[in-house]
């Protein structure tokens, strides 16, 4: 005998004074009502309901019963809407590793919204460009650029990053403006180098079907976006990276792009995280919000 249920099925009757009346407000058939109660009765050993051929009242130990058993009720359905609730409303620490890039130019200027909209949620952020070990490591969730190789981890696709090619306006003044991709030749590159990044040293372009790659003498090569940023801001030579990390520079000038025909292809985005039977809220509530920043670009090429 299922007892909660037997339970509710018994102060259903006894509120309504009538096993016909409680059967229809439970969808029960009458005759599975009148069992459940008289089950109960039988596991109690006690007389609940005295019972007439017109109406079912309380009997001295029936109405004891009913108290006790309405606040029975009451604390199983607060303690499920409590633990529903909390199941539901993102909260916790949530670890959450990426790209310096991604890091202080798309999450940080953010982070203030983040916070208005899950206020319960404790965020650590861990800035890197290797690839992480999930599960040793405690990370919920990781945020990776570029094509993926083959992972047991779940990938959710959040958009794709538009590459550009850029320079300061003083190295431009100082060497000219390339027209073509084979100018480059006579140019200069900051190199960018890590486990996944574009070869250090070539610079790779697209338009349309055609794809090819660019051998570009370089001035420094480095490993961290805000430094590859700042030297090409110093006037040390070409860059190339996503667009949304230098969108500000381009907008007030201090940044110029060039050979926008020639574009590099589209960079993928992706969230990775460990299979699970149910999803954390709070990876959830960040893959959502992170997904919204990271904007496809129709018009960029995909590769």
């Amino acid at each position: 005998m299922d007892r909660i249920q037997a339970m509710q099925v018994f102060v259903r009757v006894a509120e309504a004074g009538s096993f016909i009346q409680a059967a229809q407000t439970l969808s029960l058939p009458a005759s599975t009502v009148t069992s459940s109660v008289k089950n109960l009765e039988k596991y109690l050993q006690v007389r609940l309901l005295n019972r007439t051929t017109r109406r079912v009242s309380l009997t001295s130990e029936g109405a004891q019963y009913l108290a006790q058993c309405r606040e029975i009720l009451e604390l199983i359905e607060h303690t499920e809407t409590s633990l529903t609730d909390s199941v539901k409303r993102p909260q916790g620490r949530l670890r959450v590793d990426m790209p310096g890039g991604i890091a202080h130019f798309i999450v940080m200027p953010n982070l203030q919204d983040f916070y208005r909209r899950y206020p319960d949620i404790y965020l650590m952020i861990g800035v890197n460009d290797r690839q992480v070990d999930l599960v040793q490591e405690g990370v919920d969730c990781v945020i990776r650029t570029g094509e993926l190789n083959d992972s047991t981890l779940v990938a959710r696709p959040l958009g794709r990053f538009r590459w550009v090619t850029c320079a300061s306006v003083a190295y431009l003044e100082e060497n000219g403006i390339p027209q073509t991709p084979q100018d480059l030749s006579h140019h200069r590159a900051i190199h960018y180098f890590s486990g996944r990044a574009r070869q250090a040293g070539e610079m790779r372009f697209a338009r349309g079907t055609e794809k090819i790659s660019v051998p570009v003498n370089g001035t420094a090569a480095v490993n961290e976006t805000g430094l590859y940023i700042k030297m090409c801001l110093e006037g040390f030579g070409l860059v190339q990276l996503a667009e949304n990390v230098v969108c500000e520079h381009l907008r007030e000038g201090r940044l110029v792009e060039v050979l926008a025909d020639w574009q590099p292809a589209s960079v993928p985005v992706h969230l990775l995280y460990p299979h699970q039977r149910f999803l954390s809220p709070a990876v959830s509530a960040f893959a959502d919000w992170i997904a919204g920043l990271v904007r496809d670009d129709d018009s960029a090429d995909s590769s």
